[in-house]
C-alpha cells in the first residue's frame, strides 16, 4: 500500500523538491502552504504521516502541532528553520515524533519519516503481551497504556519508550541503554530529548507528575521502572 504524506511547508519550492523526491521513494505526497489549507485536509483524507513546517505565513507549527495531536496520534515530523535546541524541546512536548532543522539532506528526511512509519506499522502487529502495574495496563497488542482503565495519549516513541521501561522494571537504565534499545529512533538521539519524552510520559500516567512513582529518576544513572505493582 502507498503511504500518505501531508506537508505542511509553505515554502512552495522545497515542498516541490521534497514531494518529488518522496515520491521516486513510492510515497503520494500532498502538500499545503499554510496552516489553515493543511488543518482543512487533514479529515479529508487519510494520511500516514505529516511533516510540519514551524515557520508559517498564518500560524506556526508549534500550534498544528497541538491540534492535530490533540485528535489524533499520526506521526508528525517537524521542521525548522531554526536551530534552537529550545525549539526542538517544544515540538517533542506538544508531541511531535522527530524534529529536523533545515537545511537538510532529503535522504535524512527520508530516513527519519520511514523511522516513525515504521513505529507506526507495529501497531498494526498482532500480539497478546499486555503488562499490568497496579492501576496501569500498557497493551503492547493496542499499543496503548491505559491508567483506571482509561487510554493516556503518548506518540508511538512514548509508548515505546515506556514499553522499553517497563519489560525491564526494576532495572536501571542509563539513557544510552534506553536509545540503543530503541535504535530505530534515530532523532531521539541525545539526552534532552529522552528526558522530554519521559516528562511526558509521567504527565499521562504519574498522579503527581513532580513526584513520579513510576518512572523514576536515578541521578547519574538514568531510569528505572517501578517494579512492584500496588501503586494505588
Amino acid at each position: 500500500m502507498t503511504e500518505h504524506i501531508l506537508m505542511i511547508e509553505d515554502d512552495a519550492s522545497l515542498a516541490a523538491l521534497i514531494a518529488e523526491y518522496l515520491g521516486s521513494m513510492g510515497f503520494k505526497v500532498s502538500t499545503r502552504g499554510t496552516a489553515a489549507e493543511g488543518l482543512a485536509l487533514l479529515p479529508a483524507e487519510t494520511f500516514d504521516a505529516l511533516i510540519l513546517d514551524v515557520m508559517l505565513p498564518d500560524s506556526d507549527g508549534f500550534e498544528v502541532c497541538r491540534q492535530v495531536r490533540a485528535r489524533s496520534d499520526l506521526p508528525i515530523l517537524m521542521l525548522t528553520a531554526r536551530g534552537d535546541e529550545t525549539d526542538r524541546i517544544v515540538g517533542l512536548e506538544l508531541g511531535a515524533d522527530d524534529y529536523l532543522p533545515k537545511p537538510f539532506n532529503p535522504r535524512e528526511l527520508l530516513a527519519r519519516l520511514r523511522a516513525i512509519l515504521r513505529r507506526r506499522g507495529a501497531a498494526g502487529v498482532s500480539s497478546t503481551e499486555l503488562l499490568r502495574f497496579g492501576r496501569l495496563e500498557i497493551d503492547r497488542g493496542a499499543r496503548v497504556a491505559r491508567l483506571d482503565g482509561e487510554d493516556r495519549a503518548l506518540t508511538s516513541y512514548q509508548f515505546d519508550l515506556l514499553w522499553t521501561l517497563a519489560t525491564n522494571a526494576g532495572r536501571v537504565m542509563s539513557r544510552d541503554a534506553l536509545m540503543d534499545k530503541l535504535r530505530g529512533h534515530e532523532a531521539e538521539a541525545f539526552d534532552r530529548s529522552l528526558d522530554v519524552h519521559v516528562s511526558r510520559i509521567r504527565a499521562a500516567l504519574e498522579d503527581d507528575p513532580k513526584r513520579p512513582r513510576r518512572i523514576i529518576t536515578v541521578r547519574g544513572a538514568g531510569y528505572v521502572f517501578a517494579k512492584r505493582q500496588d501503586i494505588e
